[in-house]
């Protein structure tokens, strides 16, 4: 089986919910290619070769750096055909999410997103689906010749046993008609972790009783390397920016490690951290609803767990 995998990249590196989906393709099995946009090095391309990969696709034509949707759609199919692919897996993401459906019509494949698990080729081709926000899961089968799969993040674990990838540069014709939108300028806040491209995630909720208490919650972020993040109360408060609102109707997060503080766990907020590989409860009432989705809790005054917690994490660092 030949499978093509969309990986994107973020400062000039591979990011991590991309090697997630190479490591995937690996395992479903059969001979990985994945292909690139925009600018990265050789050698940092090369590392898709470690999560699974046996070849990257690299198109660095000045035209396919700002991510035009229907372009990276159009640049796809192309390399389908060249690769002969049956299979395209990508991450689920602002980005893989609508190329993945432009892709699915240009090359008439089924699409499944949300993916769990790898897929079940027993009886054709079925895979898991997350739903209703991760409160249930469907199976899928996938009946067209070829499939596209999204994945969802730390649905699959990364390979590092593999060898570098060799990688190629790939000419795509551009059809003018698919830049009749451009990206004319972007502006990303600098100077901080940011928040839905973050592995470790420090929320605070109305437990931390005012913002004058927010920085025992920074101290935390800081001693991890962790962005910081809060529930929709303490953003409508003005407590907190509304960019760090976590939740279903903030910014959905799916870090290694998710750590709540004084967050009850409203079914809203819930929706946006359940990705999440490993959550972590602080609160003071044992019968805050988080509890039943943490993997570890600590029922406790969050003003005695969280200095103490941040001195032993910096007496381990140090």
């Amino acid at each position: 089986m030949s499978i093509l995998v969309f990986i994107e990249i973020s400062e000039g590196e591979i990011k991590k919910s991309s090697l997630e989906a190479i490591s995937y393709a690996a395992g479903i099995g059969g001979d990985v290619t994945a292909i690139a946009f925009g600018e990265a090095s050789n050698d940092a391309l090369s590392a898709a070769g470690k999560a699974g990969a046996t070849k990257v696709l690299h198109v660095a034509d000045e035209k396919y750096k700002q991510g035009n949707i229907q372009a990276y759609a159009s640049a796809l199919a192309a390399a389908v055909e060249s690769t002969g692919a049956e299979t395209v897996v990508l991450a689920k993401s602002s980005l893989g999410d609508p190329v993945s459906a432009r892709l699915a019509i240009k090359i008439g494949a089924s699409l499944a997103t949300n993916v769990t698990e790898l897929p079940d080729t027993s009886n054709g081709f079925t895979v898991k689906r997350s739903i209703y926000t991760g409160k249930a899961f469907a199976n899928v089968d996938l009946t067209e010749g070829k499939r596209i799969i999204g994945i969802k993040k730390n649905a699959a674990i990364i390979k590092e046993d593999g060898a570098d990838a060799a990688v190629e540069a790939f000419s795509v014709s551009a059809d003018d008609a698919d830049f009749k939108v451009t990206v004319t300028s972007q502006e990303k806040a600098t100077g901080e972790i940011l928040l839905p491209e973050a592995d470790l995630v420090v929320s605070g909720g109305r437990g931390l009783k005012g913002p004058e208490n927010w920085g025992m919650i920074e101290d935390l972020a800081k001693a991890l390397g962790a962005a910081t993040g809060c529930s929709k109360p303490v953003s409508d408060m003005d407590w907190r920016p509304h960019h760090e609102h976590v939740g279903q109707t903030g910014i959905k997060v799916a870090p290694t490690l998710y750590i709540a503080v004084g967050i009850s766990g409203a079914i809203q907020h819930l929706a946006g951290v359940n990705s999440s590989k490993f959550i972590v409860v602080i609160n003071k009432d044992p019968e805050a609803p988080f509890f039943k989705a943490a993997d570890y809790g600590i029922v406790g005054d969050a003003f005695e767990v969280v200095p103490k917690l941040t001195e032993a994490i910096k007496a381990l660092n140090n």
